[in-house]
Parts: structure tokens; C-alpha cells; sequence
């Protein structure tokens, strides 16, 4: 088996996974060789000296934390974060700014580790966009799955009101019907036939008859003679 060293590398954020391959290519003989076994996973910040680190413990709270994170946000619905024991991975909202808090944390029965990382909004979102990549990569840990459940309404935020989270799509919707009942108050407006343009025939003109002349014409009649 040979070792393989996988990058998923955004401006902000890179994943980096490091396993073994089983000698099987993907998508035939030009294909890529397959990771099929996770030796150590690492995410790093291009802003911040450390970075996390573990085994498949680690990678599968981190996609995890990412995702349910990822969704929140999105939502604005709290989504718990149960998580294998070992190599803790969280996300949380720093309250008052932009900032969000990645908390990484390994327990052991001699060691304990403990890294706090401070993400902007951009760093946030190559953290996502790293982990999407290395999920829809079928080269990579194909038996790897992210167990996904969907939300319980118990988690639904119940300190806001339901009319203040329908208000956005209620105002969509009521601008929609106000623009439509407008429309159904105007004129129709009247449609004419258009008609055909009268085709213009040249005419030749007339030759003119025949007329006197205005001029005086000779008198031929003999003049008088004197007695």
C-alpha cells in the first residue's frame, strides 16, 4: 500500500488529509489512486500560526461541526453538535462582532490540547467550501459519510415570535398581491385591427384637346379696294 497526501485549498483555509492506498483507481486506468485509509487529517488558517490536527475521529467531528454550523447560520435555527468522544470540534457565534470561535479540543488520559481560533466571515466560508470538496470527492475515504438528520422542531427558536420569522416571506408575498390587485384595476387597453395602408396608383395625365390658339391668326379674306 502507498501513501497518499490529499489538499483541498481555498485563499483562506486548506484541508489536508494523509492515508494509504489500496492500489485502486478511480474512474478506470487514468483515474487517481484511492485514499482508503485516514493516517492524519490537518485544517490550517492562512491568518494563524496553528492548526488542527487528528485522526478519523477528528475529520468526522470537524465535517460534522462544519456542517451543522453551516446551517444554522443559514437558518438561524440552533442545531446540536453530538460528537464522538476523543477530538472535540466546535463553532460558535462571537456575540457583538462578525467573528466566529472554532474551538478544537483533544482528551486523552494524559494529554489534554485545547486550540481557540477566531474566523472571519471569509474564513468561515473556504472552511465550508474545503469540507464540501473533500465530501464530494469519491477518490477520498469512500466509505466516509456524514450522518445527517433532520432537525427536530423541539430545537425550533421559541423566544421568536412566528410573525417576526414569516414577516421576510409574508412582505414577499403581500407586495406580489398588492403589484397583481393594482394590475387588475387598469384599463384594458383597447386593441385596433390595424388597416391595410390604400395602394397609391400613378395615373397618366390627360392630353390636352385641341384649343385655339390665343394668338390672332392671319386674315386671309382680300382687303377692300378704294372706289
Amino acid at each position: 500500500m502507498t501513501t497518499i497526501r490529499r489538499q483541498y485549498n481555498l485563499p483562506n483555509c486548506t484541508l489536508v488529509l494523509e492515508g494509504l492506498s489500496s492500489g485502486v483507481l478511480t474512474g478506470g486506468i487514468q483515474g487517481r489512486p484511492e485514499l482508503s485509509t485516514l493516517i492524519n487529517a490537518e485544517c490550517r488558517f492562512s491568518n494563524s500560526p496553528q492548526k488542527l490536527h487528528g485522526g478519523l475521529i477528528f475529520l468526522k467531528n470537524l465535517t460534522k461541526s462544519v456542517h451543522n454550523y453551516a446551517q444554522e447560520c443559514l437558518s438561524g435555527i440552533h442545531h446540536p453538535q453530538e460528537q464522538e468522544e476523543g477530538e472535540q470540534v466546535s463553532l460558535e457565534k462571537i456575540e457583538g462582532t462578525t467573528k466566529h470561535r472554532l474551538t478544537w479540543q483533544l482528551e486523552q488520559e494524559n494529554h489534554e490540547e485545547r486550540i481557540v481560533l477566531e474566523l472571519s466571515p471569509v474564513e468561515l466560508f473556504d472552511l465550508v467550501e474545503a469540507v464540501d470538496q473533500f465530501i464530494s470527492d469519491s477518490a477520498t475515504l469512500p466509505d466516509f459519510s456524514l450522518q445527517l438528520q433532520p432537525l427536530s422542531r423541539h430545537f425550533r427558536q421559541a423566544d421568536e415570535p412566528l410573525g417576526q420569522r414569516l414577516l421576510p416571506a409574508f412582505l414577499g408575498v403581500s407586495s406580489l398581491a398588492i403589484a397583481g390587485f393594482a394590475l387588475y384595476f387598469l384599463p384594458i387597453p383597447e386593441v385596433r385591427k390595424p388597416q391595410p395602408r390604400p395602394v397609391e396608383v400613378p395615373t397618366e395625365e390627360a392630353a390636352p384637346e385641341n384649343s385655339e390658339s390665343s394668338s390672332p391668326q392671319p386674315n386671309n379674306s382680300p382687303k377692300p379696294t378704294g372706289e
